[in-house]
């Protein structure tokens, strides 16, 4: 799976200034060091006057390994001599070197063709950031989730394990034909883990390269109404709500707090339908039953929730409360 193509241009467009500006500090500190050390001018012009040789002897072809090894020496024997001066007169032996920000790729972002972990972790960071759930994840990921919280009672205990690896099996298969859920309703209480889970499959699918967008059933619904009626508060990019259909996967926090009416209910249904023929998982969370889903929402929306996505019932007593 690909990045986004924005978020890709943008870290390009961020490596390639980085790369620019490290390329001019270190242009002006040989400059400096020129003023202080007149010296350095010829050595300089010794040393980029072995590129041609080099060439040249590869052109004339004959005892090459030879003439390479004295042109290498006669080439480390100038560097020496440059950081040598450099530091008798006080000066790093390396002062004029560009400061890459990453040394393994330069700031180019590949290395051998293959992207580097530098560029791969900055779109994962993007990505964190566009997702709407970049604070969440600071604190929040399957490797902090604890179960303790449910050791109380081994039924419930039995349970939350099973949803735990519930989940940690949809973040690894994501984006595979055969995957075993497509998408996920996330039913229970408040402060039971909803959140947390939902956080740490987010964290992951980033991780892994595909674009996520989360919000709650408010907040899309508010964006989608500043978008037709030019009303409401947004909560998220009203001049991109494409990204509901398209992202590759959607987290609709907190269904059943929206205020339910034809509008409403008309852009749920468009959302989870539309991405449904599209074949993009989507999860939802609510504190409501499946009853309540049932009698609140129109057939159309409950049967897709109930016939086209896994339900991992949410069962313990609040976390917060337990941690006071």
């Amino acid at each position: 799976m690909s990045y986004r193509q924005d978020h890709l241009r943008l870290v390009r467009e961020e490596y390639e200034k980085k790369a620019m500006q490290a390329e001019a500090e270190a242009e002006k500190r040989r400059a400096e060091l020129e003023d202080a050390i007149p010296e350095v001018l010829a050595l300089d012009a010794a040393l980029s006057k072995l590129g041609p040789e080099i060439f040249q002897i590869a052109m004339r072809g004959g005892n090459i390994p030879s003439a390479m090894q004295e042109l290498r020496a006669k080439t480390n024997a100038l560097q020496e001599k440059r950081a040598a001066l450099l530091l008798k007169n006080g000066f790093p032996a390396d002062y004029d070197d560009p400061k890459y920000d990453c040394p393994v790729c330069r700031d180019v972002g590949f290395v051998k063709g293959k992207m580097c972990g530098c560029m791969r972790r900055r779109l994962v960071e993007i990505g964190m950031q566009s997702s709407g759930l970049s604070g969440l994840m600071k604190k929040q990921s399957f490797e902090n989730f604890s179960l303790d919280y449910y050791r109380y009672d081994p039924k419930i205990f039995a349970e939350m394990s099973r949803v735990l690896a519930a989940a940690k099996e949809f973040a690894e298969e994501f984006g595979s034909p055969n995957a075993t859920a497509k998408n996920l309703l996330l039913v229970g209480g408040s402060g039971i883990g909803k959140t947390h889970i939902s956080t740490a499959i987010a964290r992951r699918v980033i991780e892994r390269g595909y674009d996520v967008l989360y919000n709650s059933a408010v907040g899309m619904l508010s964006d989608f109404e500043t978008l037709r009626f030019g009303t409401g508060v947004a909560q998220g990019d009203t001049s991109n709500v494409a990204r509901y259909t398209e992202c590759d996967l959607l987290i609709l926090d907190d269904l059943g707090t929206e205020v339910v009416n034809q509008f409403s209910l008309s852009c749920l249904y468009h959302v989870v339908n539309t991405r449904l023929n599209q074949e993009l998982p989507t999860i939802i969370s609510t504190n409501l039953p499946p009853a309540e889903i049932s009698k609140i929402y129109t057939d159309r929306i409950a049967s897709r929730l109930f016939g086209e996505y896994n339900i991992l019932l949410f069962r313990g007593r609040d976390i917060r409360q337990q941690k006071n």
